[in-house]
């Protein structure tokens, strides 16, 4: 790449650490021999397409699930990646996965439930691949929406993704829905009356937004005068919303800026959810009490992008839900849970690593850890399976650097 080049690209995405600092230097690795029961890839073979959902506003989507593979082909794919778009500027960034491409559904175990996986601010969906495809190894159908979203140096279109965020899911939701029944692309391979939305970041709150949590733009305005006060170095996250509140309101239709808990945008059909980092601090202990329904928050004690004390743990504290659990990894930092720096090397290749590695953390090692807990807790709650009930029992999480707490397991 040229030097010009490189410069161009690294001046469009690093706004993006905005974030979260700088990742510490000299942290010690985490890596662990030993992978976590449901850490391992599951039996299914997996498969992926690429699809449209026409509209008003075309909404590109990534499908991931189990799929026949009777020739027996190398599950190995390069996927391509997009942040929004206008970032790559003609480069081709690309993610390394596990999976085959256009691979026939494997309806002999079906249908299946369904997650919807809801990417970090700007990032891509494609970057969430080991994730997905984990997933779909268990038996999952799992469907990521790419949400445009446009970066500038003042980030001052943040805003706007909590309104059209949950718009897309939405769209999503409805899209699958009529897909699925007889003569549907999906019939006989998703499962409806199954649904868990998982997020990263801002796709963690766009989860919470689908289970019900409701913005308290007034509560929010509190929260940030304390920060203020304070001198909490929290408190720039604050400037990306309260002076657009009415903005807010104006896109969602409101004829004012709604007093106290706003109307919400949860969906019945949403029977679980996973936030991994999520941007709880728009909702506040009053906005997220109603949220009813199974969550699981993840998240890491350094966060500097969704901050711990801002997003993973209130999450955990003030949802109602009878069943929830929180997962805390010691010292990590927000992207924990994004793709890997050999998986995406474009990172690398622009000077932003900290974006696809930890400061901590060996990546693979959190992978191992996530997607133990994540599938274990889908699989608990979408399919009912015994073994994942037990595996979610404080006494079987006993994993050096994660702090565990739970509630109806």
């Amino acid at each position: 790449m040229s030097g010009d080049k490189k410069t161009l690209y690294a001046s469009i995405l690093v706004v993006l650490l905005l974030l979260f600092a700088a990742a510490r230097a000299d942290g010690q690795g985490n890596s662990q021999a030993d992978t976590p029961t449901y850490g391992v890839r599951g039996s299914h073979a997996v498969g992926t397409q690429e699809l449209v959902i026409d509209g008003d506003a075309p909404l590109n989507i990534t499908i991931w699930y189990p799929a026949l593979n009777e020739n027996g082909a190398e599950e190995a794919i390069t996927y391509p990646y997009m942040t929004n778009p206008d970032s790559s500027m003609g480069m081709e960034p690309t993610v390394t996965g596990s999976a085959i491409n256009a691979a026939s559904y494997d309806l002999g175990s079906g249908p299946y439930p369904l997650v919807i996986l809801s990417h970090g601010y700007s990032l891509g969906r494609t970057g969430y691949a080991w994730l997905a495809e984990h997933l779909a190894s268990h038996g999952f159908v799992v469907v990521a929406p790419q949400h445009y979203e446009v970066v500038d140096e003042t980030l001052g279109d943040f805003w706007r993704g909590a309104i059209t965020r949950p718009q897309e899911i939405e769209v999503v939701l409805n899209y699958v829905e009529a897909q699925s029944v007889a003569e549907g692309i999906f019939t006989g391979l998703i499962d409806t009356e199954r649904i868990a939305v998982v997020g990263h970041s801002y796709g963690g709150y766009t989860a919470l937004a689908m289970a019900g949590a409701r913005f308290d733009s007034d509560g929010m305005e509190a929260l940030c005068d304390t920060a203020r006060e304070a001198g909490d170095p929290n408190a720039w996250l604050c400037e990306l919303v309260v002076p657009r509140v009415a903005d807010m309101a104006e896109l969602a239709g409101f004829a004012a800026v709604p007093e106290g808990l706003w109307p919400g945008w949860g969906d019945s059909r949403i029977d679980a959810i996973v936030s991994m980092a999520g941007d709880a601090y728009f909702f506040g202990e009053a906005g997220l009490a109603e949220i009813t329904i199974p969550v699981m928050a993840l998240g890491g004690t350094a966060d500097t992008g969704t901050p711990y004390l801002w997003g993973t743990y209130p999450t955990y504290e003030h949802v109602s839900s009878p069943t929830k659990a929180r997962v805390a990894f010691e010292d990590a930092e927000h992207m924990i849970f994004g793709a890997t720096c050999e998986a995406l090397p474009w990172f690398t290749e622009i000077g932003l690593d900290a974006y696809c590695s930890d400061p901590v953390w060996d990546m693979e090692r959190a992978h191992d850890l996530a997607q133990h807990f994540i599938t274990a807790f889908l699989l608990t709650e979408l399919t009912q399976d015994a073994d994942a009930v037990a595996a979610l029992a404080p006494d079987s999480v006993q994993f050096p650097g994660v702090t565990y707490d739970t509630q109806g397991f």
